[in-house]
């Protein structure tokens, strides 16, 4: 079994930290920051492990921002390195030998927190500091309070790191400003307004890392969910001479806005037009028990005179516990078809709960989409139990 997430903040993480910042501060108070950091860690969930250690950073550091800053930068392990591709060799957990260098890791996330915690008045040190920060771990949550409270500021600073020699600091431009960054404070301003933040990603959108370019792609999928015509009108506009890294950032951009069949989108990667045949689907049985899987079968018959470019997902109409039903699209496959051409495609769907899914039974919808268009359709009833035969 994996070793549970929150166990990456553990007692141990306390001490290799209070040993660093020791090193660099003799004066550090090694022991009231252990003691107040492992005081009942094991109990409590990752980012309460992460709050705590920062409440003990608090505790300890020095009053002046200035100072306690420059202790933790002292404290830092060398930058992460970077393979061929731009990507983070070993995104630091901490342990081995970064660990053994200075600070890395997962306690970097309570460090951050520190800095967000004490820096909203003193906003160009504060920043530089994440900047550090940032190349040993990731400031992408530290960072968002900063956007929130002194915007301009922020802005102009981000914007003068997207030609860093960092890659860790551009993926930060972009990444800390997403609007709707998964486990950070969303950003409500450029969830309503993303324009501040386009220019930045226009200019990161070719970076040489994919590391880079892979957050650009998340920033603009962000976007699309509260304002899809300006993420359809960018990709047309980016596609024109793309290059191939570019095109499959645009993609992965999309990505949302074609399994919601988001027309401007679906007809900028030229999949504008639905199925020119007929689709079938068909459910292996129609009595499904809560935790069992069902399998998909699509038979797909062109009667088109040229090739067609398809993108089929597929959509579960969920029960929700007011007996209503949710639509949840999963994606299926990517192909084309030759001129009169039959296929037939499976899948197997699990009907298991999971943490950001709760199941319930009653009568299920799946409709097949083709190009965003609901082409077919089938129904099943999920079952808290299987009945005897």
């Amino acid at each position: 079994m994996a070793e549970a997430f929150k166990n990456l903040i553990h007692p141990g993480t306390v001490s290799l930290a209070g040993e660093h910042l020791q090193r660099v501060w003799p004066a550090f108070d090694r022991r009231l920051f252990q003691s107040k950091a492992r005081n009942g860690l094991e109990e409590l969930e990752f980012k309460a492990r992460a709050m705590q250690v920062a409440d003990a950073l608090e505790a300890t550091l020095p009053a002046d921002f200035d100072a306690a800053c420059a202790v933790l930068e002292a404290s830092l392990a060398p930058a992460m390195e970077l393979d061929a591709a731009g990507e983070p060799v070993n995104l630091a957990s901490g342990r081995g030998d970064a660990g053994r260098l200075g600070l890395s890791g997962w306690v970097l996330w309570s460090a951050g927190e520190f800095v967000a915690r004490r820096g909203l008045d003193h906003v160009p040190r504060a920043l530089a500091c994440l900047h550090a920060i940032t190349q040993r771990f990731t400031a992408e949550l530290a960072i968002r309070p900063f956007l929130q409270h002194a915007p301009q500021v922020t802005l102009t600073t981000l914007a003068g790191w997207v030609h860093d020699p960092s890659a860790h600091v551009r993926r930060l431009v972009s990444e800390g400003s997403r609007p709707r960054l998964p486990w950070g404070l969303r950003l409500q301003a450029l969830v309503q307004n993303p324009t501040p933040t386009l220019p930045l990603l226009r200019a990161l959108q070719n970076d040489t890392s994919a590391y880079v370019r892979r957050s650009v792609a998340n920033h603009l999928n962000d976007i699309a969910k509260d304002h899809p015509d300006l993420v359809a009108g960018w990709v047309v506009e980016h596609l024109r001479g793309a290059s191939d890294d570019r095109i499959a950032l645009l993609r992965h951009a999309s990505r949302t806005l074609i399994k919601q069949g988001h027309a401007p989108t679906l007809s900028a990667w030229g999949l504008g037009q639905g199925l020119q045949g007929q689709a079938r689907l068909a459910l292996s049985k129609t009595l499904v028990a809560m935790g069992e899987s069902i399998d998909l079968s699509v038979s797909l018959k062109t009667d088109a005179s040229a090739a067609q470019s398809l993108v089929i997902d597929y959509a579960v109409h969920h029960v929700r516990a007011n007996g209503t039903r949710s639509p949840k699209v999963f994606k299926g496959w990517k192909l084309s078809l030759a001129p009169d051409e039959s296929r037939t495609l499976s899948k197997r769907h699990s009907l298991r709960p999971v943490t950001t899914r709760r199941l319930y039974p009653g009568l299920h919808q799946i409709d097949l989409l083709i190009n965003g268009r609901a082409c077919a359709r089938a129904e099943f009833e999920l079952l808290s139990d299987m009945p005897d035969s």
